[in-house]
C-alpha cells in the first residue's frame, strides 16, 4: 500500500515541483554536501599505489570496469527498489535491501565507507527535519544503522526526484568523486578529468538503462580486484583516503 510522501515537488505547481526536485537532487549530489564523501577512494589509492592504474586510459579503464561489474549489478539496481520501497511504504523490503548491500560489502574499509556515509547522511537529514521520523505522514522508519544508499534513496524520494534521475546523479557523485581521488592522489590534470567525464557520461546512462531492467536474481557486484585493492589499502603503509 503506498504511503503519501509529502514532498516539496507535491506540494507545489508542477513547474515549480520539478525545479525544487532537480534542485534537491544537485544538493544531494554536490561535492559541498557535508557526509565526508571525499574522505574514501573506495580502492582507487591501492590501485595507483600497486600501479594497476597509472595514467588517464588505465583510470578510464578502472572506471568502466567498476560501473560495469559494480554499480550497475549492485548500488543501482539495489537504489531502484529503495526507491520504490519508500514510496509504496514496504518497510520489509527496505530493511532486506539494506541488509542484502551490507552483506556485499568485501572488505572492512568498503563496509565502514557505507556505514558512516550513512550515518553523516542521515545526521544531516535530521538537522533539516528530513529523516522519516520526522514527518508523522510517513511510515515505515529508517532501519537502524542504514546504509548511505539507503539514505540516498530515502532524501531523493523526500524531495520528490524521479527514479531514473535519483540514479544518474547517484552516479555521477560516484564518478566525480573517484575523479577528484584521482587529481589529488594520481595526480590527473583537471582537463584530463573532463575527457574522462566525456568519456563515460554515456556509459552512465547505459549503465541506469541496464540497472533498470535486472531482474533479483542478476544482482550482485564481480569486482575481485577492487576487493584485493581495498582489503590491500587496511594496511597501505602511505595513505589520504579513509579506504
Amino acid at each position: 500500500m503506498a504511503i503519501p510522501m509529502p514532498t516539496e515537488a507535491a506540494m507545489t505547481p508542477t513547474g515549480q515541483g520539478d525545479d525544487l526536485a532537480l534542485l534537491g537532487l544537485l544538493q544531494l549530489v554536490s561535492p559541498a554536501l557535508p557526509i565526508g564523501a571525499f574522505a574514501f577512494s573506495q580502492g582507487l589509492e591501492s590501485a595507483f599505489e600497486l600501479g594497476w592504474v597509472n595514467d588517464e586510459a588505465s583510470l578510464g579503464d578502472w572506471l568502466e570496469g567498476v560501473l560495469e561489474d559494480g554499480l550497475t549489478r549492485c548500488e543501482l539496481p539495489v537504489l531502484a527498489r529503495l526507491h520504490a520501497a519508500w514510496s509504496e511504504g514496504d518497510g520489509a523490503a527496505i530493511a532486506d535491501w539494506d541488509a542484502w548491500l551490507a552483506a556485499n560489502r568485501e572488505t572492512a574499509e568498503l563496509a565502514a565507507e557505507d556505514a558512516r556515509l550513512g550515518a553523516a547522511l542521515a545526521r544531516l537529514l535530521g538537522s533539516l527535519a528530513l529523516l522519516p521520523a520526522d514527518l508523522p505522514e510517513v511510515e515505515p522508519a529508517l532501519p537502524a544503522e542504514a546504509g548511505y544508499v539507503t539514505l540516498f534513496a530515502w532524501a531523493a524520494r523526500v524531495r520528490g526526484v524521479p527514479l531514473r534521475p535519483a540514479l544518474l546523479g547517484f552516479a555521477w557523485a560516484w564518478l566525480e568523486n573517484q575523479l577528484a581521488v584521482a587529481c589529488k592522489a594520481l595526480p590527473l590534470g583537471h582537463t584530463a578529468a573532463q575527457r574522462l567525464v566525456e568519456r563515460l557520461r554515456p556509459a552512465l546512462v547505459a549503465a541506469v538503462d541496464e540497472a533498470l531492467a535486472l531482474p533479483d536474481d542478476a544482482l550482485g557486484p564481480a569486482l575481485p580486484g577492487l576487493a584485493l585493492a581495498s582489503a590491500l589499502h587496511e594496511t597501505q603503509y602511505s595513505r589520504l583516503f579513509r579506504s
